[in-house]
């Protein structure tokens, strides 16, 4: 699990947005089947849709929390609107089958089912893992990444839940609304431990004309 965390501590995951800890959960994250790897450059015309995120778990009582934000708002050199958070949603329930978009916070299921959690730019929480039920509650719409100033992280970050709860969440529904947001006073509000598991990406406002040789390269 070294390797798995080495990469947080080097771009300032761990210290900027959370506390060091001990990956318990594997978290896969793919956009547009492409996958995600820690400190992998995505250019923002390639995130434009949700992602889908995959937790592979092992115990069926346990219930998670899945955070997506943005530390670096709104330029790294001064992050004084840190952080920005990009969705959050309220219970949803999780259908295991093949293909299924998921949403919001999963339930972690036997080491023989993998859940997709699609939409993450977001925060996702208490969804148990039931087999064919899909529903929820939006409470902050999905927003794309904009990294108008500089090279900016974007952070996804999973708790495990001590009980199905009720998360508490004070975020605006208007992009000014979504600053300020601290995920370790959240983990704190809600009785939540260390993640367990975390991944982040980076990326910055592209020129038009390396756009346009990156499409054409595609």
């Amino acid at each position: 699990m070294g390797r798995v965390v080495e990469p947080l501590i080097v771009g300032r995951v761990i210290g900027d947005v959370i506390d060091s800890f001990t990956p318990s959960i594997k978290m896969t994250i793919t956009y547009n089947n492409k996958q995600v790897f820690n400190g992998s450059e995505l250019y923002p015309s390639k995130v434009t849709t949700r992602p889908r995120v995959r937790i592979n778990g092992g115990d069926m009582r346990n219930f998670f929390t899945l955070v997506m934000t943005d530390p670096d708002v709104p330029g790294p050199s001064d992050p004084y609107l840190r952080e920005h958070l990009h969705w959050y949603g309220l219970p949803l329930f999780l259908r295991l089958t093949f293909n299924i978009l998921i949403l919001l916070d999963s339930k972690e299921t036997s080491d023989t089912y993998m859940r997709d959690v699609d939409n993450v730019c977001r925060l996702v929480t208490d969804i148990p893992g039931t087999t064919d039920a899909t529903f929820g509650r939006e409470m902050v719409s999905y927003e794309m990444p904009r990294p108008n100033i500089g090279i900016h992280r974007f952070v996804f970050i999973l708790f495990k839940q001590k009980r199905r709860q009720i998360i508490v969440n004070n975020v605006a529904s208007s992009s000014s609304g979504r600053d300020y947001f601290n995920t370790r006073r959240f983990a704190t509000e809600n009785d939540l431990d260390l993640p367990v598991a975390a991944a982040f990406f980076n990326a910055q406002l592209m020129r038009m004309n390396l756009q346009l040789s990156y499409d054409h390269d595609q």
